[in-house]
């Protein structure tokens, strides 16, 4: 695994963003673990944050695309992080772009914010963690009415690998149902296999109890 990686999975218990104990997600599903990217909330984690999603996207996509749109809410200030480290790593303009929960009827008009989007241009989606499908099939109409736009993909931060509507994972029906390419800065799998053989800060983050009740949650609800 990279090193940017792991210092990304330190970063994430480090901002309070990655938590172990006993949650309940969106679904209904108890889990053992959680990622609230709500968590990112100083100047400071943000830049940090935009640096990883940059690397992820260069990595995956490289610097051939026109726009990074973030869908509201939380997709706003990811983008516009991330296009600002894309400027400072690799040189790259991006404009970013976000739609409006409301249509603007003045002024700067339209459902969008940030740089325009129209014909020919090339968009990558920006989102925090994996997505069951539902922003997906709101941004896409969202996307496809400013013209003939070409979708590269989408980027989250963590890709949790659980079931989505089917037996595969959410990122694998997304890429399935629109043909187009998915990719996350970090794989849960990842981050257990990190935090089981490290200790960061000193301390033992997942022990064998907690071992025991992530392979039980996956056992249940992991893609296949």
């Amino acid at each position: 695994m990279e090193r940017y990686k792991e210092e990304f999975i330190e970063f994430m218990l480090d901002s309070e963003v990655l938590k172990f104990g006993d949650f309940v997600t969106k679904s209904g599903r108890n889990t053992p673990f959680f990622v609230n990217t709500g968590f990112y909330r100083t100047g400071a984690q943000l830049e940090k944050l935009g640096h990883y999603y940059a690397r992820a996207i260069h990595d995956a996509f490289g610097d051939d695309f026109d726009v990074l749109f973030g869908p509201a809410y939380k997709g706003i200030p990811l983008s516009t992080a991330t296009v600002i480290a894309i400027s400072g790593d690799y040189g790259k303009e991006i404009r970013y772009a976000s739609n409006r929960k409301e249509i603007k009827d003045h002024g700067d008009k339209g459902i969008l914010l940030g740089g325009p989007i129209g014909d020919g241009d090339k968009v990558v989606i920006i989102e925090d963690v994996t997505t069951a499908g539902t922003s997906i099939r709101e941004t896409l109409p969202i996307l496809q009415a400013q013209g003939n736009v070409e979708i590269l993909g989408l980027c989250v931060s963590v890709d949790r690998e659980e079931r989505g509507e089917g037996e595969k994972s959410a990122l694998s029906e997304i890429e399935e149902k629109y043909g187009f390419k998915t990719v996350s800065i970090v794989k849960m799998s990842e981050v257990i296999e990190y935090l089981m053989n490290n200790e960061v800060k000193g301390k033992k983050v997942i022990d064998d109890t907690l071992k025991k009740a992530i392979d039980d949650y996956y056992e249940k609800y992991g893609a296949k």
